[in-house]
């Protein structure tokens, strides 16, 4: 006997705010035939700003154990991969996230095409929250080897484990 009318193995994923933090999965605002990941950084109202690669949200800086640097290979036919822009990679803002609206990053900051190039992120784009790190690999090794202490783990921890 359930004293609700689900099955006691049933389980329901009750749709939750988005938070600081969460790492979520959208429609690239550039190609939304594309979905993209990346992590909350500002909410609606929230000011956010970088200087020198450090984030700050309403004037404190930000710790972030999952944020890391490596510069992108020079690849001039691939966008994803031409990030050069260092003036709005390194240092951007300060702006108020607008109502309705996220402020989006992606871990690999030096190689990520985020709301620092594109701007703010629609919330109606997201799809939902990504709460498994499924497969990972690493890309700059020639044979793509796996990263098992990554692979099978909840997203959104610290992308050094």
């Amino acid at each position: 006997y359930s004293p609700s009318a689900l099955p006691l193995e049933d389980r329901i994923l009750a749709k939750k705010p988005i938070e600081r933090g969460h790492v979520v999965v959208f429609k690239f605002p550039e190609d939304p035939t594309r979905d993209f990941i990346k992590r909350v950084i500002g909410l609606p109202g929230e000011t956010v700003e970088i200087k020198d690669k450090t984030v700050y949200v309403n004037g404190q800086a930000l710790v972030e154990p999952y944020a890391h640097f490596e510069e992108p290979p020079l690849r001039h036919d691939d966008p994803e991969y031409g990030l050069r822009n260092e003036g709005a990679r390194d240092n951007w803002g300060p702006e108020v996230v607008p109502a309705g609206q996220l402020f989006v990053m992606g871990d690999n900051r030096d190689n990520s095409r985020d709301s620092r190039f594109w701007r703010f992120l629609p919330r109606d784009q997201v799809k939902g929250r990504a709460l498994l790190v499924y497969w990972s690999y690493n890309a700059s090794r020639e044979e793509y080897a796996t990263r098992c202490r990554r692979s099978a783990r909840p997203a959104g921890t610290d992308s050094s484990t």
